[in-house]
């Protein structure tokens, strides 16, 4: 690929204490993301991939190794926390397993609650809000509460939510666990149709086999360690868009 990597990771290890043991929950990983790329990461539990988001996101260092996001190195020792604070908001959205939708908000409150932590004034909040939401086919749901609101909708209010910084790296975290085969498939759709649009690079974990034919590729982690990566052919859109109405 031409474009510059949206994330780099150069060797990285992130290595615990417990008690007198050295838990090493990564050993030396080395991967690029690139924009338009949407990269599941796979493995069994305890095999390092949360470990490996929470790096990525700048949640955590890494114990050795250089971490780059959009050709800025972000690893360094002694980093100014406020400064990488706000990189992370501004650079990368997350998504989890669960929605974690603010339950007295509606959805568009939710969404638009994340551009006014950022000192967006309410109304360009709000507006901004709904247009993200109707790019995830949830215009006729902005005033519905988390409650009336089903699973895959609950989870596409978060993946706009992500949006809202317009980031350059999205990551997520196990995003269909808790959804159906069609609604789980179609939440990673969305992600290859934002990694389009956006050329934003999408990295998702995940346990579900249900999905792996729609990523560009697939890194298998093991007790720390990168033990395989595949290519995968993209799957053809032939699923209806969105049925959870």
């Amino acid at each position: 690929m031409s474009e510059a990597p949206i994330l780099s990771v150069h060797n990285a290890s992130r290595h615990y204490r417990s008690g007198e043991a050295v838990v090493r929950a990564l050993d030396g990983v080395s991967f690029d993301i690139h924009p338009g790329e949407v990269v599941g990461i796979l493995g069994p539990s305890g095999s390092g991939k949360s470990t490996l988001l929470l790096i990525a996101g700048l949640l955590e260092p890494p114990t050795t190794g250089e971490i780059y996001i959009r050709d800025r190195l972000v690893s360094e020792p002694g980093a100014d926390l406020d400064s990488l604070r706000d990189f992370r908001r501004k650079n990368i959205g997350f998504v989890f397993q669960k929605a974690n939708l603010i339950p007295f908000l509606t959805a568009v409150e939710n969404v638009a609650l994340t551009l006014e932590i950022d000192d967006v004034p309410a109304r360009a909040a709000r507006d901004y809000a709904s247009h993200l939401l109707g790019s995830v086919d949830l215009a006729h749901r902005v005033g519905n509460l988390p409650t009336r609101l089903s699973g895959g909708e609950q989870q596409r209010v978060a993946v706009a939510r992500a949006l809202a910084n317009d980031p350059a790296l999205v990551l997520a975290d196990e995003p269909t666990a808790a959804l159906d085969g069609i609604r789980g498939r179609q939440v990673i759709s969305l992600f290859r149709e934002i990694a389009d649009a956006r050329r934003a690079g999408v990295v998702v974990v995940t346990h579900d086999p249900r999905v792996q034919d729609l990523f560009d590729r697939t890194i298998e982690l093991r007790d720390g360690w990168i033990v395989g990566e595949n290519v995968t052919r993209r799957a053809e859109r032939s699923l209806p868009r969105y049925c959870d109405r």
